[in-house]
């Protein structure tokens, strides 16, 4: 099937070069050892700036060429599965740009639009030392002053009081991905401090360092991390550092609400670093094991081998199924993302962390070892460390599923709305256009839960339909019913639960983990249903697509996940895997759909 987003994503992956040839700026030898001196993958980053994907960090209507958040998490996707080091790296700045292009006005956006094109970093100053995710612990302060009677203003753009007053801001922001480095920072700072403001105490304010007076801010040393070692992670203090009253982005108390619907946006999109994860650690595994030999066989040969490559393909397929539906879903139905995004984020961060850890069983000692004469240049080492460090980026997987559990009223009552198979729309039709991103379409619950777990007993009526006459669907369809059985027992254990308090039972956080596996089911199945019938070429002919093979794969892992097991099915494991090892041998993307790689077929 083509899929225009990854189509893009090819032309700029065959730029980036093959990252075989250490001599590239890119490749992987040059950034295993970066890695191992815990330094800043310069060469890199220089690379896919003269590449301008910056550019494409910066919506259109700001002056980018971000049109589609499918493409963003497209090209993201391809710079992870070469360094997650870099993808992070790079990547920030789209985190530290989003509060504008969600609650700025468009004169502050456009300016910042600007200022990134022009090739200005931006980072994003949220979490506090002794605070970690709760913001609204936040003890950084902007006090405001009207005027600039007192003569102190020392005008320009980014410092003193100007005409309009301006902030003074102080306090300390710490492990911020590039606080160092970057020339710009959000800031989410306390500007109301009357104890009773609640989330209206603060605001998000743009701070630019090079335009502060000398001793008004520091940066802090770079925290030395067990994953992505080269980033720059780090921290910036401020010490009543002057900003003008154009500083603020958006209307004043705003600043909470406009993070928390960025989050919905970042953590949509760190799904392009767990699917980079993914593809890189498999790669590696499937080269493996068809050299190893044991005990007479190729190690690809052996039952449990076989198993673990088709449990890790069958996660990525899954994984990449729900991240199309959710980006998509960023056009179609913005106000679905405050429990689609923290269901992302909770699942798909765990999901490829615990393939690479079952990968690396596979490998065994190799798996650990580090350094240019380890196998595959120690480079599943890297990843490993890289991938754990995933699931901790705008909130880690405990503030994620609190995010869910804090919208179980809205979502106990989602599914008794009713939904038909054609509800989802063009979030599963690839074939339909998007709609122009809304962003005041966020907001902060899902007041209607979600389309596709709505719409998931329509679609298992929908594919038992076509399964009577297509009698080789009748797995997918029974699978799919299975699935819509289970969310109903979900979804009723979910309404019987008691409101959760600010510290929810371990039951509330079991019921958000079922709730967030049903809707990637219920995802996965409404993105096959709607899009199969134009799937064409190999992923077709070998069924891929057109006898639902790879939903199938994914929908017997979350049941069993589910606590639904359900039999193993070898015709189905040894379609799997021929199609995984086609991919492999052919050089293309492990993928739903086709993807040439800049490194080419295996020789």
């Amino acid at each position: 099937m083509h899929y225009a987003p990854l189509a893009a994503a090819e032309a700029f992956e065959r730029s980036l070069g093959d990252p075989h040839d250490p001599a590239r700026p890119f490749s992987f030898a040059r950034g295993s050892a970066l890695d191992a001196a815990e330094e800043f993958p310069e060469a890199a980053c220089a690379l896919l700036d003269s590449l301008r994907l910056h550019h494409h960090y910066v919506p259109e209507r700001h002056g980018g060429r971000l049109t589609s958040y499918e493409d963003v998490l497209q090209l993201v996707r391809m710079v992870a599965r070469r360094d997650l080091t870099v993808a992070v790296a790079h990547g920030k700045t789209f985190l530290g740009a989003v509060c504008a292009w969600v609650g700025a006005d468009d004169a502050q956006a456009r300016a910042l639009g600007a200022r990134i094109l022009a090739g200005d970093a931006v980072a994003w100053g949220l979490t506090e030392r002794d605070h970690g995710s709760d913001l609204m612990a936040g003890e950084v302060t902007a006090a405001f002053r009207p005027g600039d009677s007192d003569g102190d203003s020392d005008g320009g753009d980014g410092g003193g009081d100007g005409g309009d007053g301006g902030y003074r801001l102080s306090g300390e922001k710490w492990l911020i991905n590039n606080a160092t480095r970057g020339r710009l920072v959000a800031v989410l700072a306390r500007t109301d401090p009357d104890p009773d403001a609640g989330g209206r105490a603060f605001d998000v304010l743009l701070a630019d360092k090079d335009a502060l007076p000398p001793g008004t801010y520091r940066t802090l040393p770079k925290v030395r991390t067990l994953g992505i070692r080269g980033a720059d992670i780090s921290g910036i203090a401020f010490d009543a550092a002057p900003l003008p009253a154009s500083a603020r982005m958006g209307a004043p108390g705003t600043g909470l609400a406009t993070v928390l619907k960025g989050l919905q946006l970042t953590r949509t999109l760190c799904a392009s670093l767990a699917l980079g994860a993914g593809d890189h650690a498999l790669r590696i595994a499937v080269r493996w094991a068809a050299r190893r030999e044991l005990y007479g066989r190729r190690l690809d040969q052996l039952p449990r081998a076989r198993r673990v490559l088709a449990d890790a393909y069958a996660d990525q397929l899954a994984a990449e199924a729900l991240a199309v539906v959710a980006t998509r879903t960023l056009h179609t139905a913005p106000g679905e993302l405050a429990a689609l995004s923290a269901a992302v984020k909770y699942l798909l961060p765990v999901r490829a962390e615990a393939s690479v850890a079952a990968l690396g069983e596979l490998l065994g000692a190799r798996s650990l070892l580090s350094g240019p004469d380890a196998h595959a240049q120690g480079r599943f080492e890297k990843v490993r460390r890289d991938a754990g460090i995933v699931a901790l980026f705008d909130g880690s997987t405990v503030v994620n599923l609190h995010a869910i559990v804090s919208q179980f009223p809205l979502l106990a009552r989602a599914p008794g709305r009713g939904g038909a198979a054609g509800e989802p729309g063009a979030a599963t039709d690839l074939t339909r256009p998007l709609p122009p991103f809304d962003p005041a379409g966020l907001d902060l619950v899902a007041r209607r839960g979600c389309a596709a777990l709505r719409a998931l007993p329509a679609v298992a009526d929908d594919v038992e339909a076509l399964a009577r006459r297509r009698p080789e669907l009748a797995d997918c369809a029974a699978l799919v019913r299975r699935l819509a059985g289970t969310a109903a027992a979900v979804h009723a254990r979910l309404a019987a639960l008691p409101p959760a308090s600010r510290t929810p039972s371990a039951e509330h956080f079991r019921t958000a983990e079922d709730w967030a596996r049903c809707l990637h089911g219920a995802a996965a199945a409404g993105l096959w249903l709607a899009s199969h019938p134009y799937a064409t070429g190999e992923h077709a002919e070998d069924g891929l697509w057109s006898d639902g093979l790879w939903l199938r794969a994914v929908l017997r892992r979350l049941l069993g996940e589910l606590g639904a097991p359900q039999p193993p099915d070898g015709a189905d494991e040894d379609a799997l895997l021929a199609h995984l090892w086609r991919q492999e041998r052919d050089g293309a993307l492990f993928s739903l759909f086709p993807c040439r790689l800049a490194e080419g077929a295996r020789a």
